[in-house]
């Protein structure tokens, strides 16, 4: 038996750098409505070309109300601890990058000082453009 998709009656998209994020009203076989909240993500792999891993969540009426109210809760709390601005880790000054090791089911941690020292800058003149 082949699964079909079924057909979309309403959809919104999100780009997010290199996340995706569908919203998708579908029908059921008894004609009622339900929602499909699909984030597409882009890899690169080593050779340049690339793949999307994608991960999807079928929300259905009955839990509308309860799944609205625990969101904005916690869209409220983060707000409200760190404020609107975001804070990357990537950008502070003893950001950690980790490395899982699966045959040992372990992370690794691996130092990353972020420098701005004009030592990491080329001037070009634009006129050798």
């Amino acid at each position: 038996m082949i699964m079909m998709e079924k057909e979309e009656i309403f959809s919104k998209v999100l780009r997010a750098g290199r996340r995706t994020y569908f919203f998708d009203v579908r029908s059921t076989k008894a004609g009622d409505y339900y929602l499909t909240i699909t984030e597409s993500k882009k890899f690169t792999n080593d050779d340049g070309s690339f793949h999307y891993k994608k991960h999807k969540i079928y929300l259905y009426k009955e839990d509308f109300s309860e799944f609205n109210d625990i969101l904005q809760e916690m869209t409220d709390y983060i707000i409200n601890e760190k404020g609107e601005e975001v804070i990357s880790e990537r950008h502070q000054k003893d950001f950690k990058k980790e490395h899982f090791d699966s045959d040992n089911d372990t992370f690794d941690s691996e130092e990353v000082v972020a420098t701005t020292s004009p030592e990491k800058f080329t001037d070009i003149d634009f006129d050798d453009i």
